[in-house]
């Protein structure tokens, strides 16, 4: 197999009423803990990667290491290009192999934003890539975007659907009260607002900033219509935790092979207990 684009998987995850966990992966380590998790539990599984994890691991080894994995596990797996903001930098991704993109002009006023998400739209249907945009503004820091709790703005229903018919996008982002990062209190969802934006659009709708966010309101998100859910942190320190637990155990330790393999097992944990939380597995 090939790696695929989200098309087909958030489809079927929108027909059948489940989530698909998009885990952002950063190094071989974090992306073997995703691919071999995912495989286990029999899921479609989506690698995300930031502008700075495309920088730091490389545009053509993200690209490879996936192709590698999906010729080496029978489940679709998409690689996915997270919260771009720069038009050309995402272009260069489609061309060496992504699959799929997400434009992030949210923090453009509304008309540039759907001027933007158009112009990448039509350039990757060329490809047969699909484009996820955001509308709304989720808090917190994703890369080196920033964007404080006060200054977050939740999604309009109608604003959504005006701007998914004026794109053609493939599949949208909202903002519902989630944030990116760790949280200091519980989030709050806006259900409701969630259910009336799932009533009036068609494509499938994405849950960012998930990490930290209760198993009971990720579930009756995916029951109001979430096809994919974002999971970032919740990866990051289980696996920066091993890591350290094992040089304080093993003080002298320089084997990458050794203290690295307890935070790849520790991810993978992570990963198959998002997987059960969406209802992705068996779904492969």
């Amino acid at each position: 197999m090939d790696i695929v684009s989200t098309r087909e998987i958030l489809l079927d995850a929108k027909k059948n009423k489940y989530a698909v966990p998009a885990f952002n992966i950063h190094n071989l380590e974090t992306m073997q803990a995703v691919l071999e998790g995912a495989w286990e539990m029999k899921s479609p599984i989506i690698i995300a990667a930031t502008p700075g994890t495309v920088n730091y691991a490389g545009m053509d080894y993200l690209v490879a290491m996936a192709k590698v994995g999906a010729n080496r596990y029978s489940i679709p797996i998409a690689l996915h290009l997270d919260h771009c903001p720069d038009v050309d930098f995402l272009k260069k991704c489609i061309i060496a192999g992504f699959k799929s993109v997400m434009i992030d002009a949210s923090l453009k006023d509304y008309e540039d934003n759907i001027r933007i998400t158009k112009d990448v739209v039509d350039f990757a249907h060329k490809y047969d890539v699909t484009v996820e945009a955001e509308l709304g503004t989720v808090g917190g820091q994703e890369d080196e975007r920033v964007v404080d709790n006060k200054d977050a703005l939740l999604t309009d229903p109608n604003r959504a659907l005006d701007f998914v018919k004026r794109t053609n996008v493939d599949s949208l982002a909202i903002a519902i009260g989630t944030a990116h990062g760790v949280y200091k209190l519980e989030p709050k969802l806006d259900f409701e607002r969630l259910k009336k934006i799932n009533e009036i659009i068609d494509v499938p709708l994405i849950l960012h900033g998930a990490s930290g966010v209760p198993a009971e309101s990720v579930k009756k998100s995916i029951e109001l219509g979430i096809c994919k859910i974002n999971i970032s942190t919740e990866l990051k320190i289980p696996f920066a935790n091993s890591v350290k637990k094992y040089f304080e155990e093993n003080p002298t330790a320089n084997d990458p092979r050794k203290y690295l393999t307890p935070g790849k097992e520790s991810a993978k944990k992570v990963v198959m207990n998002k997987i059960e939380i969406c209802g992705s597995n068996n779904r492969a």
